[in-house]
């Protein structure tokens, strides 16, 4: 081969050269790291979409769990209020049964002395 008739631009025009693949490098690397970015985005944003519907759907069953929680402690007041009711309508039969046995009692006691006097 024979020598370049001027070396310094020969030199030079290779450091361009190398130095211009060099920023070519770095820019598809910026290209593919830009790429990546806007599509973990776009990932980003309907992962966000979904989250919205996810609280959006949380939302509703726990309005409709509350209604049901609600519409639970009115029966179970009701029904707590019954029973209630009911048991004192029970004590009153208790104590009107107990008044009833006693006086039984003592209508058969009366009986019983009278049969023994009349013997």
């Amino acid at each position: 081969m024979d020598e370049p008739k001027n070396p310094e631009n020969l030199a030079r025009a290779l450091q361009e050269w190398r130095d211009a693949e060099r920023v070519a490098a770095v820019a598809r690397r910026g290209l593919q790291a830009a790429q990546l970015a806007a599509e973990a985005a776009l990932e980003a944003a309907d992962a966000a979409v979904a989250t919205a519907d996810a609280a959006q759907a949380a939302l509703a069953s726990a309005k409709l769990a509350e209604g049901s929680a609600a519409r639970t402690a009115r029966a179970a007041r009701t029904l707590a209020s019954a029973t209630r009711s009911g048991v004192a309508d029970a004590e009153a039969d208790v104590r009107a049964g107990a008044r009833d046995e006693a006086a039984a009692r003592q209508r058969y006691q009366d009986a019983s002395d009278r049969s023994y006097e009349d013997a």
